[in-house]
């Protein structure tokens, strides 16, 4: 379950870093870590879900292109997952939305370096 701890911190600071990718509810305060924790973690599992299964299989689809462009593809496909995230969230009140492609592309490059961070700080404390 560390997958999920260090999918809820990566997204937390991609919702803090990047305008375009928020989630509805109260604005500031308090009320607004009890209100927003609950909705970040289920963000988290389903971003982890689409990115286990779906993810490898549009990145294989899309080798050519991450070949040609040296890997940049790369955040493309992950703002794919955050964008599907968003859209198959979308008819639920969780309130996880992306407004735009380049919000997507931000989100995901700043999700995918807070993971590392967050993966790495969670194994040299299990050490």
């Amino acid at each position: 379950m560390s997958w999920l701890a260090v999918n809820a911190v990566a997204l937390a600071v991609a919702l803090w870093l990047v305008p375009g990718i928020y989630l509805g509810g109260p604005a500031s305060g308090t009320a607004e870590i009890k209100h927003k924790l609950i909705p970040l973690l289920v963000v988290a599992l389903i971003l982890g879900t689409v990115s286990r299964f779906i993810k490898p299989v549009l990145t294989i689809l899309s080798l050519p292109l991450i070949i040609v462009t040296f890997g940049l593809f790369l955040l493309v496909v992950n703002a794919a997952m955050l964008g599907l995230t968003a859209w198959i969230l979308g008819p639920t009140r969780i309130g996880f939305h992306v407004t735009g492609f380049w919000p997507a592309v931000w989100g995901g490059l700043i999700f995918a370096i807070a993971g590392f961070f967050a993966r790495r700080l969670i194994e040299d404390n299990r050490r």
